[in-house]
């Protein structure tokens, strides 16, 4: 539980529209994640809010490849 209220906690961003993406994303999928996807998603929360919200808006692709399926997860909510 103790993870689940950290990720809950980090996802508390500056940006109203990236807030309420990712707490819909957390009631919906978090709890489904693999290890794999929740290292992916932790790496999604490291990065700035402008670039985290351009990627969820498609303006701006990821870097890193292998988090497009989470990221696709995130635009779809």
């Amino acid at each position: 539980m103790k993870e689940l209220e950290r990720a809950r906690w980090r996802c508390r961003r500056g940006l109203l529209e990236l807030d309420i993406v990712l707490q819909r994303f957390m009631d919906r999928h978090y709890s489904q994640l693999s290890d794999k996807d929740l290292q992916q998603f932790s790496t999604l929360l490291d990065l700035s809010d402008n670039d985290l919200w351009d990627m969820v808006t498609s303006r701006k692709e990821p870097e890193d490849a292998s988090i497009r399926p989470l990221l696709e997860i995130l635009q779809a909510v």
